[in-house]
């Protein structure tokens, strides 16, 4: 009797956790929360990261971007110069001021850039439950916009996958498993912890402006963050996952899936996480940094799902 008691008390608990760990759509911020993961963001967690600044050496995280960057298929992007009003003139009053404008013309998510929790979905579902019909408008999304989005200063981690397989540029569709991640962290002695931004450095970067260049294979393929690493960078807590290359996780997919950027999926959706693409890893790697205060403010364009970011590092 004792036996069973005891069999029925497990099951029921066991299915309450598959219950809870399936129910994303309510976030544990609240059902009015648009921030996801940077609720962990917190002025001590802040004071914590910037006492990782030991040289006061900075590093820009974004890649250089321009009308030449490969992209995700259909993005493109170009920038017009102009000089109103001063073609065949002087310039403007007695003293000829003259000055230059520019007109961005292009897609904010191409080249160095910040997924928001507008960006991915699940059937139409998206981060705390909101229904795209309900936010998605045209001229700009009415929730999720990264406009919500605080000042990200954070412990930033890198974690060089490429010395881990022992590989100068990481094979196209490598999946980083849990147990790929958590031996990677080890090796680096570094530990993975919550309210952290995570990237992976791959040596993909070399294909776009290295001897090894090739722009069809570095925006076609990938290695990347897998289905069990990202559930693992969930469960740690962290605010933000990045990578050297153009979508984050291994592309062609994980063997024995079916699903399409399903690593987007578990980090966005169904975790609040940001995901960081195209980011510049290989100065810290070579000047052999592990750790570092991560520092981001994203334009707060009203509505924007995605953006054009420059992040820094701080050693």
């Amino acid at each position: 009797m004792l036996k069973q008691i005891f069999l029925t008390a497990a099951l029921s608990c066991l299915t309450m956790v598959a219950s809870q760990a399936s129910d994303w759509t309510q976030s544990p911020w609240g059902p009015e929360d648009e921030i996801g993961a940077a609720n962990r963001i917190t002025a001590q967690s802040v004071l914590a990261a910037s006492k990782l600044i030991k040289t006061g050496k900075t590093y820009n995280l974004g890649i250089v971007v321009g009308k030449d960057t490969p992209a995700f298929f259909p993005r493109t992007l170009s920038v017009t110069v102009l000089q109103p009003n001063q073609i065949q003139t002087q310039g403007l009053g007695s003293n000829g001021m003259t000055y230059n404008d520019d007109i961005f013309m292009g897609w904010l998510g191409i080249g160095p850039q910040i997924d928001g929790l507008g960006h991915i979905g699940v059937k139409h579902t998206y981060y705390n439950g909101f229904k795209d019909n309900d936010f998605a408008k045209t001229d700009g999304l009415t929730k999720l916009g990264l406009e919500k989005l605080p000042p990200m200063v954070t412990r930033g981690v890198v974690l060089d996958m490429a010395k881990f397989y022992g590989q100068d540029i990481v094979k196209e569709g490598t999946a980083y498993t849990r147990e790929d991640i958590m031996a990677a962290a080890k090796a680096q002695g570094v530990e993975l912890r919550e309210g952290d931004t995570v990237l992976f450095h791959s040596g993909w970067l070399n294909l776009l402006d290295g001897e090894q260049k090739d722009h069809k294979r570095y925006v076609s393929v990938e290695p990347g963050l897998g289905i069990s690493g990202a559930d693992y960078l969930a469960e740690i807590g962290v605010v933000a996952v990045g990578a050297d290359t153009w979508g984050l996780e291994a592309v062609p997919f994980e063997k024995g899936t079916d699903g399409v950027f399903k690593v987007h999926q578990i980090l966005i959706p169904q975790n609040g996480i940001y995901i960081l693409e195209n980011m510049e890893t290989r100065e810290l790697v070579r000047d052999g940094v592990k750790e570092f205060m991560f520092v981001l403010g994203v334009s707060r364009l009203k509505g924007a799902v995605q953006m054009i970011i420059n992040p820094t590092a701080i050693h």
